[in-house]
């Protein structure tokens, strides 16, 4: 290997590491894909450094985390909303408010989980009319933002490790 080529492979190895935590960091805004981010860059790698045997078995992996921590975080964040009471077709408007929300005001906190948790309050309490009830709910979502928020970063830590070990090898 010469040293134009060496200099290069590394230099693809540092953009790629910039773009896989940049996938970690996104991970923290709800409804933002931080995994596919972080999938997009270990395709990026494969692409232009070229697969392998070993690439393609980690890139398989990575891509079957990608897909079910996806799912999995949908069902975190509602299912712990419905546990505590909350409709399906409300909990569907709440994460339907947190993507629009999140596309209308881009700041993470605001656009996604206070729309989420403001149309969650707003529709349980016409519903109800029971304070406390409402806060179950409320509590509930928030929970589940919480463990989806833990899943989706370990999750993307495995990623990136057999990003490593395919980089690496």
């Amino acid at each position: 290997m010469n040293i134009g080529s060496f200099s290069l492979a590394w230099d693809l190895v540092l953009k790629s590491v910039t773009i896989l935590f940049m996938g970690i960091g996104l991970l923290v805004i709800p409804i933002f894909p931080g995994l596919v981010v972080i999938w997009a860059a270990a395709l990026g790698y494969g692409v232009v450094s070229g697969f392998g045997v070993l690439g393609w078995t980690m890139f398989a992996l990575i891509t079957l985390l990608m897909l079910g921590g996806s799912i999995l975080d949908q069902i975190l964040m509602s299912t712990r909303a419905h546990k505590e009471g909350t409709p399906w077709w409300v909990v569907t408007m709440a994460m339907v408010s947190a993507i629009l929300g999140s596309l209308l005001i881009p700041i993470p906190i605001i656009g996604g989980i206070l729309t989420a948790l403001v149309v969650l309050f707003l529709i349980q309490m016409i519903r109800l009319r029971h304070p406390q009830m409402v806060l179950s709910s409320m509590r509930g979502m928030l929970t589940g933002f919480g463990w989806s928020l833990l899943f989706r970063f370990i999750i993307g830590l495995v990623m990136i490790s057999l990003w490593l070990i395919w980089a690496l090898a």
